[in-house]
């Protein structure tokens, strides 16, 4: 017997007709055109970290086409057609005026999938997923449908050999010469760098944000490291995901059963101990905010316990790109990420406790899986760490009055005595300022600056670009002439960034943050032990006062806008202006932003580590 609601539909021949069609095109039941839907999603872009993802996808359709039926063992739903989202690639945009739609093609992504997600009715997705933001957007709306759905990663390239040295190679080998007058040196590392497809195979933003994902629980932990080239991604995967998912539906488990404030938790630690990418800062509070937590530092953990943990409790575990030697691959081939995230629980550093997309708690895959032990070369045990201290710092001060400014300690190379860096402010407002004196008067950087390149924040850029073409050079360098010059922005950094950089100082220069304030040749102090950054000049609350009514007169004479601040010329670069909200709550764009400004320093310091999590 019908019931109601199919009998209403079964009323409009209109909207059946287009059913049937695609069923019979899709070659699916057409009696089950009326059941729940379910499909397959995939990122789609313009470099080679995008090429592999249509491949999965349409091999992860076929097979659910194969599985879907009216038989017992089948699975009774709809078939959709695939759908795929947009967005750029980092790499290729790093140093122009495109990298501001970096970031906001995460926003891109959570809107189109929320779009298809939501008209569609989705009651089972599987989602491939590459290169950096999209990632984190197509979570974003998956939790924010909140109906069953799984993630793959499509996978990390594998690394490119240099024909000369024979040294392995890849996106930053190229970035870090960009400086070299030597055209045919650059144009051979260039071609020989990335030889294959899949996302950067280091731990930048890619690889920080997948295991992000497999911790958090919404990726088999296995399906993280291999190479996007890997058989497993198209032989095995696929029928697991399906499998992984039938459970899911028939059991009503929901992404936001899965994320939840203790998952998070767990892949922060997990972020922490393989040196991950900063803008782990970023995407972290805008999944808890997907997940349904307004606030990351009250809801989740404060910038107090942030940098408890990684000062004193998780140590780094792996020897990856960029500080390091290996690529995810070369992880892969050690054991996989399961391997150090056994390692962190059997250490008590995480909750095992915690559902995933396989139906069951971390624990129990970790014990399914049976991970090998660290090889003590690419992956360390938590025992005899590749570094005694995690690898990211959130720091205060009154240049970061948020508490957002985000330092990745792993890469540091220098200039940190005793912890504390004292220099010189250089002013560059735009990263493009900076770009032109690198090129051309690299030798005016001296010892001891502090690049502050400001205006380039979510609002100010708008979109928030990362400066890797920026960092690169000046790693470069500071190495031929074996000198410290730091890094601080509004901005935000790639994940293969190296260095004193300092990056998502908020609130940011283009809405009157303290960081607009700064002039050259003021003194910076960045100092890890209170992890704090300031300004000593604006320790004066008179300099301070003055400069705060200057930096108003120039907004009032350019009608209310400072003149240093991004063209937004895009309704998409306008709506990132009009609705962006800081970094210290990931930087996304919100129409009411007024909700989401606070002061941390408001947190209490009740909501420590428990004390039953220690290190070994």
């Amino acid at each position: 017997m019908k019931n109601s609601k199919t009998v209403l539909i079964d009323k409009n021949p209109g909207r059946n007709c287009q059913t049937f069609g695609i069923a019979r095109i899709l070659d699916t039941d057409l009696d089950l055109i009326h059941e729940p839907s379910i499909g397959v999603v995939g990122n789609k872009g313009d470099s080679q970290c995008y090429l592999g993802v249509e491949q999965k996808v349409k091999t992860i359709h076929e097979k659910l086409r194969l599985r879907i039926g009216q038989n017992p063992n089948d699975i009774r739903m709809r078939l959709v057609q695939p759908e795929y989202t947009v967005a750029t690639s980092d790499g290729i945009r790093n140093g122009t005026k495109e990298m501001r739609y970096s970031l906001i093609g995460r926003e891109v992504t959570n809107d189109t999938l929320c779009e298809h997600l939501s008209a569609s009715g989705l009651e089972g997705t599987i989602a491939v997923v590459a290169c950096d933001k999209p990632p984190v957007g197509t979570l974003s709306a998956i939790l924010e449908h909140n109906r069953p759905a799984i993630i793959m990663s499509d996978g990390p390239i594998r690394a490119g050999i240099d024909s000369v040295t024979n040294e392995p190679l890849d996106i930053i080998s190229s970035y870090q010469i960009g400086g070299s007058e030597d055209e045919e040196l650059k144009r051979r590392i260039a071609c020989e760098s990335c030889p294959g497809y899949g996302s950067c195979a280091g731990m930048f933003t890619y690889n920080t944000m997948q295991t992000f994902i497999g911790v958090v629980g919404m990726q088999p932990l296995h399906m993280v490291s291999p190479a996007s080239e890997d058989k497993r991604r198209v032989d095995v995967f696929p029928d697991e995901l399906i499998t992984y998912l039938d459970n899911m539906v028939k059991n009503d488990i929901k992404p936001r059963d899965i994320v939840t404030r203790d998952s998070i938790r767990n892949a922060i630690i997990v972020a922490m101990s393989i040196g991950g990418s900063t803008n782990v800062m970023l995407h972290a509070p805008e999944l808890a905010r997907a997940a349904g937590y307004s606030n990351f530092n009250k809801d989740i953990m404060s910038f107090e316990e942030f940098n408890h943990l990684s000062k004193n409790v998780v140590p780094v575990l792996v020897d990856a790109r960029p500080f390091g030697k290996y690529s995810m691959v070369d992880i892969d081939a050690k054991g996989g990420v399961q391997v150090f995230v056994k390692d962190l629980l059997d250490s008590g550093l995480l909750n095992g406790n915690t559902l995933t997309c396989t139906g069951e708690t971390l624990n129990e895959q970790i014990t399914r899986l049976d991970p090998k032990s660290p090889d003590g070369n690419v992956i360390y045990p938590i025992k005899k760490p590749y570094k005694e201290t995690g690898g990211l710092r959130l720091l205060g001060g009154n240049l970061s009055p948020e508490f957002s400014s985000i330092l990745k300690l792993a890469g540091v190379e220098g200039g940190l005595e005793n912890n504390v860096f004292i220099g010189k402010a250089r002013i560059f407002d735009g990263e493009q300022k900076l770009l032109w004196t690198l090129e051309n008067e690299p030798e005016s950087l001296k010892n001891n600056d502090m690049v502050v390149v400001r205006y380039e924040g979510p609002v100010g850029g708008p979109g928030m670009p990362e400066m890797l073409d920026s960092t690169s050079r000046i790693t470069t360098l500071c190495r031929e002439r074996d000198i410290i010059v730091g890094l601080m922005t509004d901005g935000r950094f790639s994940g293969g960034s190296v260095g004193l950089v300092i990056g998502h100082v908020g609130p940011e220069a283009a809405i009157g943050g303290p960081i607009a304030l700064i002039e050259d040749g003021d003194e910076i102090i960045v100092d890890l032990n209170k992890n704090e950054i300031n300004c000593t000049q604006l320790l004066d609350e008179n300099i301070l006062s003055e400069r705060k009514n200057d930096w108003k007169k120039i907004v009032h004479d350019n009608n209310g806008l400072h003149p240093a601040v991004g063209i937004a010329d895009t309704r998409l670069l306008n709506r990132m202006r009009s609705s962006a909200v800081s970094a210290v709550y990931g930087a996304g764009m919100h129409p009411d932003r007024k909700v989401w400004i606070s002061d941390p320093r408001e947190i209490k310091k009740s909501d420590f580590i428990p004390k039953n999590i220690h290190k070994n």
